[in-house]
């Protein structure tokens, strides 16, 4: 197991949880698999898994609700299941800290798609950009007034403190701060930061965009009605 990805799956129906767990492991997952919210971040405090599969309506602890808990303790990637695509909880757990959301009933093909994105957005959480020319310093450090961005060690400092941002946050923060001034269309950005060959929900931006601003600040990002964001240079 040492080897494998470790996916954490909590989810209270019996038969998606039993379906959905055979089918990660045929892929080469291993998986803990949960029946509900408290046993979920137990088992999360026990293995620490590479990445958690959260459904929103678990009883005990419902999965927004774990979601932030593990959040709180940890950076590791979440992805929300719900059953309904045009629910709030769907961005109550987008701005519990959640990565990406996926709605059930789910392809399994689709979900493992999913995970394997999200993974690989973590472990590069870099990317394969380079900075923008005349941006840096020599020690690869940007800087937007108070807001300084170190592309090599992959910190943030926002007027010398440091800010603690989420795998996914970064990537985003890197793809405004690698065209300063230029607007970046939702669509953009999530075939960018979140890896969509297709149409996705720009729910997913909109949250995500609006978690940056409370950590770099409400001002840095700019919303350009109609079109998208852009990073005030």
């Amino acid at each position: 197991m040492a080897d494998q990805t470790h996916v954490l799956f909590v989810e209270d129906d019996d038969v998606i949880r039993e379906a959905t767990q055979l089918a990660l492991e045929r892929v080469g997952f291993a998986v803990t698999a949960m029946p509900d919210g408290l046993s979920g971040l137990e088992a999360f405090r026990a293995h620490r898994p590479d990445i958690a599969l959260l459904d929103v309506m678990v009883p005990g602890l419902d999965g927004v609700s774990l979601c932030r808990r593990i959040r709180d303790e940890s950076t590791v990637p979440v992805i929300m299941l719900s059953a309904r695509a045009d629910s709030i909880d769907v961005v109550l757990g987008l701005e519990a800290g959640a990565d990406d959301y996926v709605t059930k009933p789910f392809d399994g093909a689709v979900l493992v798609a999913r995970i394997r994105a999200v993974l690989r957005r973590f472990g590069h959480a870099g990317g394969d950009r380079a900075a923008p020319d005349g941006a840096a310093d020599d020690g690869g450090t940007l800087t937007f007034g108070e807001l300084e961005i170190d592309t090599e060690g992959m910190e943030v400092r926002r007027a010398g403190r440091p800010v603690a941002l989420t795998p996914t946050e970064m990537r985003l923060l890197l793809e405004f701060s690698s065209a300063p001034g230029t607007v970046l269309s939702r669509d953009k950005l999530l075939e960018r930061v979140w890896e969509y060959g297709w149409g996705g929900d720009t729910r997913v931006v909109d949250v995500h965009v609006q978690r940056l601003r409370t950590k770099i600040g409400q001002d840095r990002i700019e919303t350009v009605r109609g079109f998208g964001y852009k990073l005030k240079a």
